[in-house]
Formats: C-alpha cells, structure tokens, sequence
C-alpha cells in the first residue's frame, strides 16, 4: 500500500491516454462518439465516467479526482471554484434549515440567496438545533476563517445528527494530511482547491468530499447542468500542485506555528499587536486528536486600531498585501478590504514557503521592533 506522497503523484496515473510523464492539457470541447453504431446509446450525457463533453467530464478533471481520491481515501467530485463546490453541495442536499456560525462571506451570500429564493433557515452554529429537521445541514468551518483557530467537529457532528441534519464541514485551512474530517462524524467535506491543493495562486477550483460512490455520481449529474465543471488548464495546474502538496502543506505549517509562537511569546515587545489567533494558542482537549500533525498555515491578528491595521501590510517587505492563501508566497491581507463584516483591526496572514526565520524577522520590523530584535529572529534556530 502506497503512501501520501506517493499518491500525490502517482494516484492518476492509471487514467494517462499517453505515454508523456506529465499528462497533457486535454483542450478538446467535445469527443468523437463511438465508432462502431453498435456501441451507441442514449443519454451518454449524463454518465459522468464517458467522454462526451467538455462540462460533463473531461481526462484532466478525472485524473485529479483520481488523485484526490487516492490520498484521502474518499470519492471526490472537483469543481470550478470553492464555491462552485458549495453550491453543488446545497443543491444536491436541498436544506430546509442551516445552521453555521463564521463562516467565508461568499458561502453566507450563497445561503442569502437561498433564503431570497426558497425561504431557507438560518440559524446559528450554537442555536437551539430544534429548527433542524431530518436533511437539513448544519455547515462548520474549521479551522475557522480568517482567524486559524479550531472548532470541535465531532461536538457538532453529534448535534446535526440527533436531528437527522447532515454536517459538511469546510476544511480548507487544514488541508491533508492536517484533518480528516470523516473521522470525527462529518458527511460532506469541503475544500475550495484554489488555496492549499492548488498551492501557486495561479487557479480557482473547488473539491467536495463524500462517503459513496452513489451519491459523487449525482453531484456529477448536478454539476454538468449547474455548468461548474473545472476547466482543462486549472485541472492540470492542479495536478502539477498536488505533486508537492505533502511537501508545502508541512513546510507551511511548521513555519507558521514557529512565527505564532514567537510573536505570542514576545507580544509584551509589540505594543501595536492586541490579539493573536491561531490553533496552536489553543489548548481544548480535542485540538490535538483533530489536529494531530500540525496547525493551518493561516493565523490573524489584532492590532490596536483599524489605522494601525490598515498601514502594517505596506511596512512589510516580504509579505504581497493581497487576497487569498495557501500560495507558496506569503500573504498579509486588512481583512475588511474584503469582508466587511470583520473587525477592522484584523489582519489574515497566510504563510508560504520563504524561511521562517526570514518572514518572521519582517514581522518583527513592521510590529516596531528593534534592529537588536530584528537581528535575534534572523539567528534562531528552526
């Protein structure tokens, strides 16, 4: 039985049509039906394991799947976006009732047009679950955006499922090997693969996890007519991350918990810095069953006021002010610039794969410290 690594980069390759050590891009829209009229049937559209056309199925989007398969142990269904994926999972589990708490503004937007359109419940993660009947949801994300830190799945997943609710649980800030969600009472699982499978900030994709066969063929039905099929270039670049995926996932979220724990260390010396967030400041009993490699690569911080927030990104000199996370670059970014539902103190900081030492040191710098500090952080050890 092969292992993680391994599978990353070998778990497709059963799907190759040639004999090129990487597959090449598919950029064909449509396929040649049969030859012979004898192997023709009818609505081959909709199979998802024939190559018909391009928004059904396609060799790159099969090969990834196949790989993302293999390293999870799951069926996967891969999308055109994370939330391309999280419509594919309200649509297929149709909620009358869901219950979240923090959770990406894009997923909320997606559950207000729900409401707009179907009268769909909303309820909060620690509400009353008594408004949750049998096939309604109850959808966490942990670790939790923007902040890094933990929630308990397997609290919840005890409390959708005393209801006859589903629990899906957005994991995209512990990608694997860090969590498996399945383990602690998850249904569903969602990753959007833009972040950490993707890994180079150059695609938009989104995977969705799930326990049969049966049920990733009829998210595949669903997402041929929702039209959000990966298209063939991401499907490669994504292939092409998940050959170091093991590798980046590690080397970012060792380094972000080397910088957490100096920066909490020494807060005392940052008179700017109010907060710091991350699962590795945790200390509930379940993190390290959750949680037993490492923390998410993504941690945030408070600082004392929203001007004092807004101006750190531009007095760093590593870190790109920008969106997004999971990229082997760092990133810092004044959250409010895209949620404006988050305090305006806050900043989300994503970890790459620079040295520690040397993002840490422009952390250092920009939160006021002194060229003595500075120059301590650039001699520790890792």
């Amino acid at each position: 039985m092969t292992r993680f690594a391994t599978d990353s980069i070998h778990g497709g390759d059963h799907l190759k049509r040639v004999n090129d050590v990487i597959t090449p891009i598919h950029i064909t829209t449509t396929y040649s039906y049969a030859a012979n009229p004898d192997d023709l049937q009818t609505g081959q559209l909709t199979d998802p394991n024939t190559m018909i056309y391009l928004r059904a199925n396609h060799p790159n989007a099969a090969q990834v799947e196949a790989i993302v398969e293999k390293i999870t142990g799951y069926p996967a269904v891969v999308y055109n976006s994370g939330l391309g994926a999280f419509n594919g999972l309200i649509t297929h589990v149709n909620p009358r009732a869901i219950a979240f708490g923090q959770i990406y503004h894009g997923v909320k937007g997606i559950a207000d047009i729900w409401t707009r359109n179907f009268g769909l419940k909303q309820i909060g993660l620690d509400d009353d679950y008594a408004e949750l009947q049998e096939g309604d949801l109850v959808h966490l994300e942990t670790p939790v955006n923007p902040y890094g830190t933990n929630l308990d799945i397997l609290k919840y997943a005890e409390k959708a499922h005393s209801r006859g609710a589903l629990l899906s649980v957005d994991a995209t800030f512990a990608p694997p090997p860090l969590q498996d969600p399945f383990a602690f009472g998850a249904d569903i699982v969602l990753h959007s693969a833009t972040k950490f499978f993707g890994g180079h900030s150059d695609l938009l994709a989104g995977i969705l996890l799930v326990k049969s066969q049966d049920v990733k063929n009829k998210l595949l039905v669903d997402r041929l007519v929702l039209g959000t099929n990966i298209g063939n270039l991401e499907s490669a670049l994504l292939v092409r991350s998940l050959r170091t995926f093991e590798l980046r996932v590690a080397r970012q979220s060792s380094s972000a918990e080397f910088i957490v724990k100096y920066i909490a260390a020494h807060k005392d010396k940052f008179p700017d810095l109010e907060t710091i967030y991350h699962g590795s400041l945790q200390a509930d009993a379940f993190i390290k069953k959750q949680m037993p490699l490492s923390q998410s690569p993504v941690f945030a911080i408070e600082l004392v006021s929203p001007d004092k927030a807004k101006r750190l990104p531009s007095r760093l000199k590593i870190f790109h002010h920008a969106t997004s996370l999971g990229g082997a670059e760092s990133l810092i970014e004044w959250r409010a610039m895209s949620d404006d539902h988050i305090s305006k103190k806050l900043l989300r900081v994503s970890i790459g794969l620079e040295d520690p030492r040397d993002l840490l040191a422009d952390f250092v710098q920009a939160l006021g410290g002194d060229e003595e500090l500075v120059a301590e952080v650039e001699k520790l050890e890792l």
